[in-house]
């Protein structure tokens, strides 16, 4: 299977027991086992030395080691270093990567925000172990374009890596206006819950305590290491909150915290996931196969705009799956936080149109645009834009992750490195440039600090991803992304948000939160000079009135000129 790495970790052997210990939750009620996607879409890291050949044995012996090395069961990025033979640097990144895919919003390393803070809270080993496990995973392929040949003349081979890349490019995208050709939501929740299933047995047995029997040693889960399942599980339908997997196991639900529960055999937690995986599976094909042979219910189908509420929503819901944004083709467009069902957003195959997206988020997903300029309101999680070809991004986010985009300019508070990865071509980073009323509350709500941004530190990785199922000439593994330059301070320019709602959304952010460099806030001033004076010219020319009006015409088709080449472009 592609979602293997190249030598298959061993299984380790579980004692067996009854299956009458297996209780069947999922499949007595609706409420089915999913995946959490976080960790697989925001979480994977092209690191060559977190790909290893024997998952088992070497996260089995790096479990021993972190964990003699410290009584609080905590790790930080010196000892991890140490422990992995990486660079520090690496060490931090996974670090901060996890830290924005952690199931446990109450884990002190989701609130770290600098490196001091990250290296004195440090991360707990089990999630630490999860993590690192699940870096064998493989994505799923989008499915083939069925006239490859046509979209060969549009995408030309510029780098040696186009052969394996261009079947993602976002012209491809263009000529199929659709994302029948890329996984579905559905397609890619059952790939990941196939890969778990294949690997449960030696991530339970990994995380498992081992006890002394009178006969043979056996291996134990405790209530607070199956917690830790729960960074690639939970229970939960549309519209609902996560359960945490603890409350639905048969198990540790309902346990005093007064009186610990007593660990359970790992063959028994395992049969009772193994169970409810496969009660899941069989869900989505069901789902799958409704879809392709008939109309749908709306209970199947994935949250698209078309479907999101016009009621007001709470802030950072964890509805299942994220809203979709999609298809848009020369048009302004905006969202706000009411619109929005969830707390995450995929924009996806939209092309020469403005869009914005003014809301508190978790996580935000750009893929296959081209000729935008997209607006992303505060991101409190993760950024990933991939596939993107002439996108001007604007957003405020923890962390961005950039992968095979080209000649993109991405204008930045940010408050960890941005990551390159993969076949990038041409970006240009630039400090944050524009705020609407409530940008400041929404920052506050995810988390963001606008004392810190990292915008022009990005870090570069390789150009080959490990994780996904393409082919890759032999060669190329240790190759460089190209990284971003900075943007020519003389080019930076304010963006300026309308205030369609008038007072209605009326918040306290008057100006742009994030301090500009010295050269781009001088730029910025002599901007704004040189428009007064322009403005000055103009009241003080005396004109007739058929002359002003050819020149608030001629001003017009100058500033549409300006405003096709500076915000679709």
């Amino acid at each position: 299977m592609a979602d293997t790495a190249a030598e298959e970790p061993p299984h380790l052997e579980l004692p067996s027991t009854s299956s009458n210990s297996t209780t069947k939750t999922a499949s007595s009620t609706t409420n089915y086992l999913h995946p959490r996607r976080e960790p697989f879409e925001h979480g994977l890291l092209p690191i060559p030395k977190l790909i290893f050949p024997d998952a088992t044995q070497t996260l089995s012996h790096l479990k021993s080691t972190l964990l003699a090395a410290d009584s609080s069961n905590r790790v930080n990025p010196v000892t991890l270093a140490g422990a992995l033979q990486i660079s520090i640097d690496h060490s931090r990144l996974i670090l901060e990567t996890l830290s924005s895919v952690l199931h446990d919003d109450s884990d002190p390393l989701v609130n770290a925000k600098t490196p001091q803070e990250i290296d004195s809270i440090g991360v707990n080993v089990f999630d630490l172990l999860v993590y690192l496990y699940i870096q064998s995973y493989k994505r799923l392929l989008p499915k083939g374009h069925k006239d490859s040949a046509a979209v060969a003349d549009v995408w030309p081979s510029t780098s040696a890596f186009d052969g394996f890349l261009s079947a993602l490019s976002p012209l491809q995208l263009v000529r199929s206006n659709s994302r029948r050709f890329m996984p579905s939501q559905a397609d890619e929740e059952a790939h990941q819950l196939s890969y778990l299933q294949k690997h449960l047995g030696n991530i339970v047995s990994l995380l498992a305590d081992c006890v002394e029997g009178e006969v043979e040693d056996s291996l134990v889960v405790s209530m607070d290491i199956f917690e830790h399942i729960g960074f690639l599980l939970y229970f939960g339908e549309k519209g609902l909150e996560r359960s945490p997997l603890s409350q639905i196991s048969p198990f540790f639900a309902n346990s005093d915290p007064d009186m610990p529960a007593v660990p359970v055999p790992a063959s028994q937690v395992l049969d009772w996931l193994l169970e409810n995986v496969a009660t899941a599976l069989e869900h989505i094909s069901e789902r799958i196969s409704l879809k392709e042979n008939g109309p749908s219910s709306a209970s199947d189908q994935d949250v698209t705009m078309a479907d999101v509420s016009t009621s007001p929503a709470k802030a950072l819901t964890c509805a299942r799956g994220p809203s979709f944004i999609e298809g848009i083709s020369k048009s302004s467009y905006l969202k706000q936080a009411s619109d929005l069902k969830g707390s995450s957003v995929k924009v996806v195959n939209c092309h020469e149109s403005v869009i914005y997206i003014l809301a508190p988020l978790r996580y935000a997903t750009v893929y296959g645009c081209s000729d935008a300029t997209i607006v992303l309101g505060a991101v409190g999680k993760a950024v990933r834009v991939e596939h993107c070809e002439r996108v001007h991004l604007i957003t405020a986010a923890k962390r961005i992750c950039i992968a095979n985009c080209r000649e993109c300019v991405f204008f930045l508070g940010v408050n960890q490195q941005p990551l390159m990865v993969g076949d990038n071509h041409k970006l240009q980073v630039a400090p944050y440039n524009t705020f609407y009323s409530q940008l400041e509350e929404h920052m506050n709500q995810v988390g963001i600090d606008p004392s810190i941004n990292r915008w022009d530190e990005p870090v570069a990785l390789g150009v080959v991803d490990p994780h996904d199922s393409l082919s890759h000439p032999a060669g190329v593994s240790d190759v460089q992304a190209e990284s971003a330059t900075r943007l020519d301070p003389d080019q930076y320019t304010n963006f300026l948000i309308p205030n369609w709602w008038g007072d209605e959304f009326d918040g306290s952010t008057k100006d742009n939160p994030f301090t500009l460099p010295h050269a781009y806030l001088a730029s910025q001033q002599r901007n704004h000079k040189n428009m007064e004076e322009i403005k000055q010219i103009l009241r003080e020319t005396p004109l007739e009135d058929s002359r002003k009006r050819e020149l608030s015409s001629a001003l017009h088709v100058y500033f549409k000129d300006w405003l096709y080449g500076n915000v679709l472009l």
